[in-house]
């Protein structure tokens, strides 16, 4: 991730929601158009505007060029990084009921120390219904 970064140092922005908001945008609807535009100011640079800085046009294209390979491969990457988790974490938290509810057991027979583990634990379930005694059992993939 740090190499990813540093590869990206100075060509990325941040923009703040009311920019995200009010900036126009190119999409789908409006890419034909800009490839239009695009290729008509090649063929006709007289009717480009003075203010109008081609060059920056130009590398806003290499840019955009560059980058849209990348984007388009991040969201299922990023939906991978958070299945597994969302999966490691549901192994964790059957693991952590099934200590609980074997806390709560020896509690209820009186093993020394955790009647005061089960007080700390119980109190995530704040009047709920408590634990079954027996979480099911998560599927082998």
């Amino acid at each position: 991730m740090t190499a990813l970064k540093t590869a990206f140092t100075g060509l990325l922005v941040n923009l703040t929601a009311e920019e995200r908001r009010t900036l126009p945008k190119i999409s789908d609807g409006t890419l034909a158009f800009h490839e239009k535009c695009t290729a008509y100011r090649a063929a006709n640079p007289g009717l480009t505007p003075s203010f109008t800085d081609v060059a920056e046009l130009s590398k806003d294209l290499k840019l955009v060029a560059s980058l849209l390979p990348v984007m388009r491969q991040l969201p299922p990457l990023l939906e991978g990084v958070e299945d597994t988790i969302t999966q490691a974490y549901s192994d964790l938290y059957l693991a952590d009921l099934a200590f609980y509810a074997n806390v709560k057991v020896a509690a209820q027979r009186g093993v020394p120390g955790a009647d005061n583990i089960y007080s700390d634990l119980k109190v995530r379930f704040n009047g709920k219904s408590t634990v079954p005694a027996t979480p099911a059992t998560p599927e082998t993939p």
